[in-house]
């Protein structure tokens, strides 16, 4: 029995598109470009850009990056990855996704202009939205790993193309780069009308998805694994209705939580939450949407209703107008009855 309501539009709110890469595609850029991979087929390369078994922390999940955005040494290349992830959200099943990525982590491996790297995203994304008729926004990253400055530079990017975007997120080392680093860039982005979302509560506490909210005026946190460790946060989220993208197998991959039992999404859930279930990174995690509602979801202790809340919660909570909210419900309803 599917644990997938199909009364409901199916939804992926936290997808990084450069984690999101094809093995083939990893392999012919590969070529293409005279790059000296680690192996040339599919099942030699899997070890080096995919996960298997739980690594011993974000940083070393983090490292499976290097070949999957190492292949991207010209801005077609970039266009390409990004047409490639809308059409692989509609083969999933997908109803409608929020693609993110960070311009500077996608640029740096070969050198690229970041904001060269945002037109060809946003050019890959428009032209595969409109030859599959998939429901898409993006959300730019601004990463913390590089620091403040290299920060605002990758958020002045990302506006120079304000109008392809619905949000903007925070995300990178949570540890060694807290919130409070980027308040002001966050001011920003929110005065250019984005919506908000942070990662927080993964790799740092409780104390992270408070500054996230208050701070850099989060309406929805990644992760946020933490939130579990604070009453009176879980409360506050619940009452302010601040969303939240858990993701469960990348969660337990990178050693955030010990197994899929020890998630708390079950008890954000429980609590009225508006937690949702997302992929994260499919392409490292080699997963895909259903497989985190039919198998992650019920390893997590989700009953069926709460699998469904979940998909519920995350019409309610994306970054859509309430005219498109509704829209999408009509056609899942429509694609049921036709």
């Amino acid at each position: 029995m599917t644990m997938i309501d199909p009364n409901l539009p199916l939804i992926d709110l936290h997808r990084h598109l450069d984690g999101s890469i094809r093995l083939e595609t990893i392999l012919e850029l590969g070529r293409k470009n005279n790059l000296d991979l680690p192996a040339w087929d599919i099942e030699g390369i899997r070890p080096y850009v995919q996960v298997s078994v739980p690594q011993p922390g974000v940083l070393a999940f983090f490292s499976k990056f290097e070949w999957m955005v190492g292949v991207l040494v010209t801005f077609e290349d970039c266009q390409r990855v990004a047409y490639e992830n809308v059409a692989d959200t509609q083969n999933e099943g997908l109803d409608y996704v929020e693609l993110r990525f960070s311009p500077w982590f996608m640029a740096e491996p070969h050198g690229l202009d970041g904001e060269g790297v945002v037109e060809a995203v946003v050019d890959g994304v428009r032209q595969a939205k409109q030859d599959t008729g998939m429901k898409v926004n993006l959300i730019g990253i601004i990463s913390r790993t590089y620091g403040p400055e290299t920060a605002k530079e990758e958020l002045e990017a990302l506006l120079k193309y304000r109008d392809d975007f619905v949000g903007i997120d925070l995300a990178g080392d949570e540890a060694n780069f807290p919130g409070e680093m980027f308040v002001d860039h966050l001011k920003t982005a929110r005065d250019a009308g984005w919506h908000v979302t942070v990662h927080a509560g993964e790799s740092s506490g409780a104390e992270s998805i408070w500054q996230a909210i208050q701070e850099l005026g989060a309406e929805r946190i990644g992760h946020g694994v933490r939130a579990i460790d604070d009453h009176e946060l879980m409360q506050f989220m619940k009452e302010q209705r601040i969303g939240l993208e858990a993701n469960l197998t990348s969660n337990v991959q990178t050693s955030t939580v010990s197994d899929y039992a020890s998630h708390p999404l079950r008890k954000y859930l429980e609590s009225g939450i508006l937690a949702t279930i997302n992929t994260d990174d499919p392409g490292i995690s080699a997963i895909d949407i259903t497989y985190e509602y039919e198998h992650a979801a019920l390893a997590a202790g989700l009953s069926n209703d709460q699998i469904h809340q979940a998909q519920q919660n995350a019409l309610e909570i994306a970054f859509l107008s309430p005219t498109e909210k509704k829209e999408l419900l009509e056609n899942s309803s429509q694609d049921i009855q036709g």
